[in-house]
């Protein structure tokens, strides 16, 4: 990506944070969401583990981005994951995190780490809707798969 097409980026990744932060509900779509996550993460070097907390009518209450690993994999910790839950009052979440290798395909890791979450942030009537992995060409969303 040369100079000219970062500021672009960067812009365009400006312009949802804002949008995100004044509440403005700019993820009304599924597509909406796919095209800002692919944004935030698609030429990530290393992976990045971040969630959409979501309120009980399921608007965003804030995008963040939590574990960072290496460029094959990052540590999840679900008891993070249930705190920063609970300090946003989210009702529900969608799981996401990159594949630097450009797949998004998701591994047997991918499943396990995605049920261990479920199940933690179960316990505090946390629902996760979904768990994306977002590669160079394509979002695989494991709820389409039947595996979230």
């Amino acid at each position: 990506m040369d100079a000219a097409e970062k500021a672009v980026v960067e812009n365009a990744l400006s312009i949802l944070d804002r949008h995100l932060k004044a509440k403005s509900h700019a993820l009304v779509s599924p597509e909406a969401v796919r095209a800002f996550l692919r944004l935030k993460l698609e030429r990530q070097e290393s992976e990045v583990f971040a969630m959409l907390f979501m309120d009980a009518k399921h608007r965003v209450i804030e995008y963040r981005e939590l574990f960072f690993g290496t460029i094959d994999s990052a540590s999840v910790y679900p008891r993070e994951i249930v705190k920063a839950s609970l300090l946003l009052n989210a009702a529900a979440v969608i799981l996401v995190h990159n594949h630097p290798s450009g797949e998004s395909s998701p591994s047997n890791a991918d499943r396990v780490m995605t049920q261990r979450v479920k199940d933690a942030l179960a316990l505090v009537d946390v629902r996760v809707l979904d768990h994306l992995v977002v590669g160079h060409a394509e979002i695989t969303s494991l709820a389409e798969m039947g595996w979230c």
